[in-house]
C-alpha cells in the first residue's frame, strides 16, 4: 500500500474521480440535516472515519480489527441517520487487502451482514431519500459483495508475481556464478596443461642449450607449436562465449560426424523462435557435446537430431545405432555431469535411455517472465 498519508491509494479498481467523488459525497448528505447538532455531528463522523480509514494502513495484529470496527460503526451511523451507504466501498476495498485468510472472511461477511442490516433500517429511518437511491445502493451492494475478493485475488497473484520476480533474479546470478564457473573449467583444461608443458620444455631447453644446442632448438619449436595452439585454443574458447545459434552448432556437428564418417540426420527445425540467447547457448553446448561422445565412445554408424519446439517446452534429442551405455561410468563421466549443471540453470532436465544405442533427450521449460507489484497488510 501507499504511505498512511496519501489520501487516495492505488489498484483500487476505481478511478481517481470515483474516489474524489465519493470523498466529497458525504457532506451532501450531511448538509440537508435541518439541525447545526446534526450537521456537526456528520462533519466529526466523516473526518474520524477517514483518519481512521487512512491510518488503518499502517495498523498491524490486533489494531487493524478495532480500526475496521470503528469504520463499520461509523458507516452504520452514516447509514441510519443521513442516508449515506457509500462508505461501505471504502470498508470493502480496505477488506480485501487483508491477507490473513481468517481475517479476510471474518471482516467480510460482518461487513456485509452489517451493510445489509444498516441499509434495511435506513429504509425505515430515510425514507423516500433513500428510495430515490436504490440503483445506487444496489450497486454498493454489489461493490460490497465482489470488490474484497477482487482485490483480495489480485494482491495474491501480484505477491507471486513478485515472488517470481526475485526468484528469476535470483536464477540470473546463479547463471551468471554458473556461466563464470565454466569459464574458469574451460580455460583450466585448455591453458593449464599446454602452460605446464612449456614451463617444462623451457627448463628442458635451458639445460640444453649449451650441451645439445640442436636438441635445445627442436625443444623451443615444440614451445613455439603449443603456445600458438594454446593461443588458437583460447580464440576459440572466447568466440564461444559470444554465443551461437542452436543451427550454427548443429553445422559444426554435422562436420564432426561427416569426418568420423557417420551418417547424419536432422529431424525438426533448429531454429527455434522466442528463445533465450543464454538458453540456446546451453543447448549449443549440450548438443556439441553429446555429439562429441557419440565420435569418441559410441562406436555408431548413424546419429540422428530431432528439435522440438513447443508453447511449453523446447526439446532436442541425439540418438545414435552405437553400442550403447554399457558401464556406469559413461554416466559420470564424458561431460553428461557438465551437461546436467548447465541444464538445471535453466531448469532443464536431460534423459538418458540405451536402447538400440544411446539417446540423450535434452527438455528446457519454457518461463514466461511476469511482472507486477502489489500491497500488504
Amino acid at each position: 500500500m501507499q504511505n498512511w498519508y496519501h489520501i487516495f491509494p492505488k489498484n483500487t479498481g476505481l478511478s481517481l474521480f470515483a474516489w474524489i467523488a465519493f470523498c466529497l459525497l458525504p457532506f451532501y448528505f450531511i448538509f440537508r440535516s435541518s439541525t447545526i447538532a446534526e450537521i456537526m455531528i456528520g462533519f466529526l463522523l466523516i473526518l474520524l472515519f477517514f483518519t481512521t480509514y487512512r491510518l488503518s494502513f499502517i495498523k498491524k495484529g490486533w489494531t487493524v480489527y478495532v480500526s475496521v470496527g470503528i469504520e463499520i460503526v461509523i458507516s452504520i451511523g452514516m447509514t441510519i441517520y443521513f442516508g449515506y451507504v457509500y462508505f461501505s466501498l471504502f470498508l470493502a476495498f480496505y477488506i480485501g487487502n487483508i491477507q490473513n485468510k481468517a481475517g479476510f472472511i471474518t471482516l467480510y461477511v460482518t461487513h456485509l451482514v452489517t451493510t445489509i442490516a444498516a441499509i434495511t433500517l435506513g429504509f425505515f429511518t430515510q425514507g423516500q431519500f433513500l428510495y430515490n437511491q436504490i440503483p445506487f445502493v444496489i450497486i454498493c451492494l454489489i461493490g460490497v459483495i465482489l470488490l474484497p475478493f477482487n482485490m483480495h485475488n489480485r494482491n495474491k497473484r501480484e505477491k507471486l508475481e513478485d515472488q517470481l520476480e526475485d526468484a528469476q533474479e535470483i536464477i540470473t546470478q546463479l547463471l551468471v556464478v554458473e556461466e563464470r564457473e565454466r569459464i574458469a573449467r574451460d580455460l583450466h583444461d585448455t591453458l593449464g596443461q599446454k602452460l605446464s608443458l612449456i614451463g617444462l620444455k623451457s627448463e628442458l631447453a635451458g639445460k640444453l642449450i649449451q650441451a645439445k644446442p640442436e636438441s635445445a632448438a627442436l625443444e623451443l619449436r615444440d614451445i613455439n607449436q603449443t603456445a600458438r595452439m594454446a593461443l588458437k585454443e583460447v580464440r576459440e574458447l572466447v568466440a564461444g562465449m559470444k554465443g551461437t545459434k542452436l543451427k550454427e552448432e548443429i553445422l559444426r556437428v554435422r562436420q564432426l560426424l561427416d569426418a568420423a564418417q557417420i551418417e547424419f540426420h536432422l529431424e525438426g527445425n533448429p531454429d527455434f523462435e522466442e528463445i533465450p540467447q543464454l538458453v540456446e547457448n546451453v543447448l549449443g553446448m549440450c548438443v556439441k557435446e553429446a555429439v562429441t561422445n557419440v565420435v569418441k565412445h559410441s562406436e555408431a554408424t548413424q546419429c540422428t537430431i530431432s528439435t522440438i519446439d513447443t508453447n511449453g517446452k523446447w526439446v532436442v534429442t541425439i540418438q545414435d545405432n552405437g553400442k550403447g551405455i554399457q558401464h556406469t561410468n559413461y554416466i559420470e563421466g564424458n561431460g553428461i555431469i557438465g551437461m546436467k549443471e548447465r541444464l538445471d540453470f535453466v531448469n532443464g532436465n536431460l534423459i538418458i535411455d540405451s536402447i538400440n544405442g544411446t539417446k540423450l533427450t535434452i527438455i528446457i521449460p519454457r518461463v514466461i517472465q511476469q511482472m507486477g507489484q502489489g500491497g500488504s497488510l
